[in-house]
């Protein structure tokens, strides 16, 4: 079989027919990822390919380029404080998960900081394309999608320090040229929009997408991965919107949807293909079972009772559908397990195990909610007409109320 026609059943493959399984709840990427890992019980090395490889980190680069241009500091400012409250149990919650896994397991701090890590940091990408999917109101929705935004910047400011922090004079270079790439990639977009755009009339999401993706091969090769260059050149995007209002545009917004919805199914198969055959076994199917009963239901119960405390007039079943919207975890859990394996030789137990968390976390609200979960860029999801308008806003939500 030529190699050519190799890769077209890929591509149907990975984008037909996990939307056609979806009719049976089974979220994409999960059908991805099991693409993935048929194929390296199959071929072994052989299905680790440069293409997909490439096409992978297209996928996870523009995911997370398009959750930094989701980021709306008005929204976040309008609850700011129960976001506050939220932020501070999470690195509570962070720190104590890190101690246990430090203490009981004998591993390195940092280790344990990137598991803790991985075991509560939702998905963005994942929570923000579907909620519309998920039928929850207007005032379910804002919080769902600031609460999530708000995590994950504080998962990447402490991704980032964790990863350089063995090493005193790696993260002193390594901060310096991320405060470097804040301060340059303002004055690169500002260069683009002034000496390229006006003479390439609509080419300003090429140059989105190129920034990105120099981007996050910047902090990939810092040590942080793609996922943060990528979402710091989306942040910066989104608030260059009042000078370069083309550049965040909704167009924009949507053509990075629709380019984000062609190349993350090659992340998760790529993932599935370099998941190690020792991870599949019944050692890591008792750990992950294990993590998911006790870890899960303790974050959904912190976040509701989180949610009863600062908002007595919300109901309990509103505050327990936001906590269950919030629970998928697969895009961080599958970044941080191939980081802690690659790195910390955590053992194919526990990665396996980590693997079936993030799969049963991410499976939990289509089972909750009867729908489908998933990334599906492409779909507008209830996003508001205007970048100016925060997601869910509205009459119905004064600020600082649920």
């Amino acid at each position: 079989m030529s190699r050519e026609l190799v890769y077209l059943l890929l591509i149907f493959g990975l984008l037909v027919v996990p939307r056609a399984l979806q009719r049976w709840k089974i979220p994409a990427p999960l059908t991805c990822l099991v693409f993935g890992i048929v194929a390296m019980l199959a071929w072994g090395d052989r299905s680790h390919d440069a293409v997909v490889a490439l096409l992978a980190t297209l996928g996870i680069s523009s995911l997370f380029l398009f959750a930094g241009l989701e980021v709306d500091l008005v929204a976040l400012r309008r609850g700011w404080v129960p976001l506050v409250a939220h932020l501070l149990v999470r690195v509570a919650t962070l720190g104590v998960v890190a101690w246990l896994a430090w203490r009981y397991f004998a591993l390195q701090w940092q280790a344990a900081a990137l598991l803790a890590l991985a075991l509560l940091t939702p998905s963005t990408g994942f929570i923000l394309d579907s909620l519309a999917r998920l039928g929850l109101d207007e005032q379910e929705r804002f919080w769902v999608t600031s609460k999530a935004i708000a995590g994950e910047l504080l998962a990447l400011a402490v991704l980032f320090f964790v990863l350089q922090a063995g090493d005193p004079m790696e993260l002193a270079v390594s901060s310096l040229v991320m405060v470097a790439m804040v301060v340059g990639l303002p004055l690169v977009f500002v260069g683009l929009g002034r000496w390229v755009a006006p003479h390439a009339p609509g080419s300003e999401f090429s140059l989105l997408v190129m920034v990105g993706l120099v981007a996050a091969f910047v902090t990939y090769k810092l040590g942080v991965y793609y996922l943060v260059g990528a979402f710091v050149a989306g942040l910066i995007a989104r608030l260059l919107q009042a000078r370069m209002p083309r550049l965040a545009s909704q167009e924009n917004l949507h053509a990075v949807r629709l380019f984000a919805s062609f190349f993350v199914p090659f992340y998760f198969f790529s993932a599935g293909t370099k998941v190690p055959v020792e991870a599949l076994s019944l050692d890591a199917l008792w750990i992950g079972l294990a993590l998911t009963l006790v870890v899960l239901p303790a974050r959904i119960g912190i976040l509701w009772a989180q949610r009863r405390l600062l908002f007595r007039a919300e109901s309990a079943a509103n505050s327990l559908r936001v906590s269950l919207a919030l629970s998928p975890t697969l895009i961080f859990t599958l970044v941080l397990a191939g980081i802690l394996l690659a790195r910390f030789d955590i053992g194919p137990a526990l990665f396996g195990g980590l693997l079936l968390y993030a799969t049963l976390t991410t499976l939990l609200p289509s089972l909750v909610f009867r729908t489908p979960f998933d990334v599906d860029p492409a779909e507008d999801h209830g996003l508001p007409t205007s970048l100016d308008e925060p997601p869910g806003a509205g009459p119905a939500v004064a600020p600082g109320h649920p």
